[in-house]
């Protein structure tokens, strides 16, 4: 299937793309109308259009606060998250030539999970929440960064490894700060924020750290290419004019903040940078020009089905990294089965 998949050729990668936003949109209409106050698929688009177009809506005001302020907001950031992690992923996965490699791997979640505890600790609103969050996460990367520039050697292999260093000793800062807070009231916020939810999110918010996202998710589509250029080695890179460390560090810096905006909208949300990515390529094939703007597509059609189910399917709702770690684990489980012959 993967030998298939890398022939095909431009026309077939752009119909692939539409036929995934078509599938997108439609899963955008689906949510827009299930829960536990149900919606019919004319209500949902009428009312969507006429708030676009700036028109008032004969339908009942419940029906309007329920659309356009419950399930707007989370079904937007539900596929902007899954968009910026999926290419994150696929990003991470191409500069390091790692098939393992997730978002999660340079301490940016470890780092803003302290963050945004942080800021629980200290009973702070939401929206700093968030804001502790997203520095957490910078600072994390700065800290993975920083090492292989203190011991000299800034291979791919020492930057894995400085990664799996802060996210170690970050995790038990975390845990500190889980002991110190309060169980009845802060731990349970702590713990509810790191398990990913989309539940209290307002358009306001979204939009703001929108721009955070959708500028470094730009520059890794056009600079894939670039991506595809690292892979083939540092020396044929550096023969065909590539500014090797340049390029990199542009990349590393783009597909964290990404990681960072993300985790500050929704909290941790694991197993999306490292599953998406794989079944990407089952579709396109190793190319990270056809691979990233396909893997943002089907990451959030991935996690707009995944918040429509955590919220539709039991009586509360269920935190979003419950039910990807259901799916992701035995789907990654079938791609190691899949390509065991390849795995050295």
């Amino acid at each position: 299937m993967e030998k298939r998949a890398i022939r095909l050729n431009k026309p077939n990668i752009v119909l692939l793309d539409l036929a995934v936003f078509a599938v997108l949109l439609c899963g955008i209409v689906m949510a827009l109308c299930v829960g536990k106050y149900s919606v019919s698929p004319w209500e949902s688009v009428s009312i969507l259009w006429k708030r676009i177009v700036g028109l008032p809506s004969e339908l009942p005001e419940m029906t309007q606060n329920v659309v356009m302020g419950l399930r707007v907001p989370r079904i937007l950031a539900s596929v902007i998250v899954g968009g910026a992690l999926a290419m994150s992923g696929a990003a991470y996965q191409g500069i390091f030539k790692n098939p393992l490699v997730s978002p999660e791997f340079l301490g940016v979640s470890s780092g803003a999970c302290i963050g945004a505890a942080a800021a629980i600790l200290m009973s702070l609103t939401t929206v700093y929440i968030s804001l502790f969050a997203f520095f957490g996460g910078l600072i994390a990367v700065a800290l993975t960064l920083a090492i292989p520039s203190l011991i000299r050697n800034r291979s791919n292999l020492v930057l894995v490894l400085s990664g799996i260093i802060v996210g170690s000793a970050l995790s038990s800062v975390f845990g500190f700060i889980k002991y110190l807070a309060d169980p009845d009231t802060q731990l349970a916020s702590i713990t509810y924020w790191t398990m990913g939810s989309f539940s209290y999110i307002k358009l306001s918010e979204l939009l703001v750290v929108l721009a955070v996202i959708a500028v470094p998710a730009v520059v890794i589509v056009l600079m894939s290419w670039w991506i595809d250029v690292l892979s083939l080695g540092e020396r044929e890179a550096q023969a065909l004019g590539a500014n090797v460390r340049l390029i990199r560090g542009i990349i590393i810096i783009c597909a964290t903040l990404l990681t960072a905006g993300s985790v500050c909208i929704a909290g941790t949300i694991g197993w999306v940078g490292l599953i998406i990515p794989h079944f990407g390529r089952m579709l396109t094939g190793p190319s990270n020009r056809r691979l990233i703007p396909l893997s943002g597509l089907l990451g959030g059609l991935f996690m707009l089905l995944v918040d429509t189910l955590t919220r539709t399917i039991g009586v509360e709702e269920m935190p979003v990294s419950i039910l990807t770690g259901i799916i992701g684990a035995p789907f990654y489980c079938f791609l190691l089965f899949r390509q065991r012959r390849t795995l050295t």
